[in-house]
Parts: structure tokens; sequence; C-alpha cells
């Protein structure tokens, strides 16, 4: 088995002049008056973040900072996978392993703020036997990790991770995520229960196409008109990412305010609050955007929609019996009702957080930390 062994990144200074002439170089689309972001991303917030991007923004402090989190390189299943393994004492015993799973558009940037209140939660206003050993593997094909040769679904990804924290030295671990990250702890705790001690997610998922929709609650039938009508006027991405992931990526790959354009729209769309810049400062949103540029990685992650939807649909039907826990944050993509969740799992917790919205580990991750927290209290003793 090759080594697991240190991450370090340093740009070439080529690869950001590169990026910095197309950037100066980009032709922008026509504005419609009064359109603002109805019709996608708004034209004159991206003119004036191409323009930071280009000449304002410090990609190599951002890399530096990011390359203060403890990195590393884990082969796994004839694939390089890039893992952030935060230790809670570094010299002393293991604390609670906890994966998280990040979703799209994003990678281990999703934690890259929880993660020291996850560690040390004594130094950030917890209780220090809250702490936890955080595990953040980018996703094959996201952020540093090696892109497969053939896309892969979540369920395959879970297996990977399922043998990656054995590599780390965890047998048992506690789960978490949200996005397609929360459908790879689902998976993870369906196919390895004994490995998984409770799962805790920001989304419940869908009916299958079998359900018998007789059998739902009003309050459920309404969730799904309600995902129907969001799919019809939000889901355009996703159609495209599941059915022709290689077209968008020949123009987002080659140009950076096209794959700029393509991420921000998500972020001010599936935040708590329609001013983004309340919500992240224009470093932060280039920091994820950059990380895509600069690992070419955009068509190998929206290649994993297209992986998803061929999986068979007696997996989607599965329901969870690992202990489950979920945070349904505000200003999220259509939450699912409390009947759907009893329905789909061991439901042992849910709550409804005041604030926060897809990313919310990003946007609130003070909130978070102690959502995670409060909900995997009860299973340390089963670790």
């Amino acid at each position: 088995m090759p080594p697991i062994r240190p991450f370090t990144t340093r740009t070439a200074p080529e690869a950001v002049n590169d990026l910095r002439s197309r950037l100066r170089a980009t032709r922008f689309p026509d504005d419609v008056d009064g359109a603002g972001w109805a019709l996608g991303t708004d034209v004159t917030f991206l003119r004036d973040l191409v323009a930071y991007w280009a000449d304002g923004f410090d990609w190599s402090a951002q890399e530096a900072r990011l390359s203060e989190l403890p990195r590393y390189v884990v082969p796994v299943g004839g694939l390089d996978i890039h893992v952030v393994h935060a230790r809670s004492d570094p010299a002393g015993r293991p604390a609670a392993p906890l994966l998280l799973n990040h979703g799209w558009p994003d990678s281990f940037w999703r934690y890259s703020k929880v993660i020291p209140l996850l560690t040390d939660p004594g130094s950030h206003g917890g209780d220090p036997s809250d702490a936890f050993d955080v595990i953040v593997p980018d996703m094959p094909g996201f952020g540093y990790s090696q892109i497969p040769a053939q896309p892969l679904d979540s369920i395959a990804v879970a297996g990977l991770w399922a043998e990656l924290m054995t590599r780390l030295g965890y047998d048992r671990f506690l789960a978490a995520g949200g996005d397609i990250g929360s459908h790879v702890s689902r998976y993870l705790a369906l196919d390895h229960p004994d490995r998984v001690a409770a799962v805790h997610r920001m989304d419940g998922g869908l009916p299958t196409p079998t359900t018998d929709l007789s059998a739902l609650t009003p309050e459920e039938r309404q969730w799904l008109a309600d995902a129907a009508s969001w799919g019809a006027t939000e889901g355009a991405y996703a159609a495209m990412h599941r059915t022709k992931p290689q077209t968008a990526a020949a123009g987002l790959t080659d140009s950076p305010s096209g794959l700029a354009a393509w991420i921000v729209e998500k972020l001010r769309a599936w935040s708590d609050g329609d001013d983004l810049d309340t919500i992240y400062s224009r470093d932060e949103i280039l920091t994820l955007v950059s990380i895509y540029w600069f690992t070419g990685t955009i068509g190998s992650s929206m290649r994993m929609y297209a992986a998803n939807s061929a999986i068979p649909v007696e997996q989607l039907g599965r329901r969870v019996e690992v202990p489950s826990g979920f945070s349904l944050f505000p200003g999220d993509i259509v939450r699912p009702p409390h009947a759907w969740l009893e329905r789909s799992t061991n439901l042992a917790r849910v709550t409804y957080p005041a604030r926060g919205g897809h990313f919310a580990p990003f946007e609130k991750p003070e909130l978070y930390a102690e959502e995670l927290r409060a909900f995997f209290r009860p299973y340390r003793d089963a670790l």
C-alpha cells in the first residue's frame, strides 16, 4: 500500500499570470435592464468580481492560509485522495473521529472555517469534551483529489471512505455531510453500519419513482410539489450536469469568468440571504472558485451527477437504520418534512436553525459546529 504523505501546494507563477490574462480579456455578455439575478448571474456583480480577481485578489495568501490545515494525500482504491486530517490533540489520545463530506460546488473549502471549532471546542466557547478528530476528504474529481478515469457515484465514494478511515486508523466513526456529501454519508450508514455510530445530514433526499404517493402525508406531497417547482425554475444546472456535463465543462474549464458565474450564482441562490457581500467576502468566494480553476476539476465534479443519476432505484429507497440527525437550515434548497425523515431514517433528532443555508458550515460555522456537537454527544461512547 503506498504510504500516506503530507500535502502542500504552491501554484506556479505562470499559472497565476495566465489566469490574470484570461480575466482581463473577458468578453462579458450583454446585460438586461433591471434583470439583476433573475436570469442568472448579475453581470454587474460579475464584472466587479472579475476585476478584483484579476488585479486585487491574492491567491498566494489564500493558498498559504489553507496550507495551515493538516493536509495529506492518502492512496485509496487506486486514487490519490486529498484529506484534511485534523486531530484534537496530535500528541495525545484520539478524540471522536468525525468524517465530513462536502458537496457541489465546493470541496474541503466548505469545512475550512469549522474545523478548528470542532477539534478545539474549549477555545471557541464550547465544552472540551466535545472535541473531534476531523477528517475532510475531497471527493474524487473534486479539489485536490485525483480525477477518476470514470465518474464515481455516491455509493462508490462511500466505499472508498470506509477504506480511507481504516487507513487513518479508525474502526468506528461518525459521519456528516450536505448536498452530495449527505448522500455519501447516507450510503456509509447503509453499507457500513458496523463502522458508522451515527450520521448527521443537512437534507433528506427525495422519494423514489416507485414510491406510493398515496401513502404519503399531505405535508410530504406538498414537499414533492415544491421540489418539482424548484426543479422547473432552478434545476437547469443539474439537468446539464446529469446529461451533458462535458459540454458545459468545455467553456467553464477555459473561461475563468464563466466558471465564476456558474459557481457564484449557486452561492447566492442557496445561501441565507440575497446579498452575497453580507454572507461571503470576495476573497472567500474567489478562494473557492480558484480551487476549481487551478485544479481543473469543474468537469469531473459535474460528472458525479451523471454517475448518481444511474444509481438503481432500489438503492435510493433503502431506509437508514443508523441513528440519524438532521439540521435543516432556512436558506437551503427545499427542506424535507419531519414525516419523510421518520419514514426514511432511524430519526434521532431534527433541528431548524434560525440562520444559514446550503453552505452552513462556511456561512455559520459556530452554529453548525454546535449542531454537530449536540447531535453526536450521545454516540461518543459507541465508538
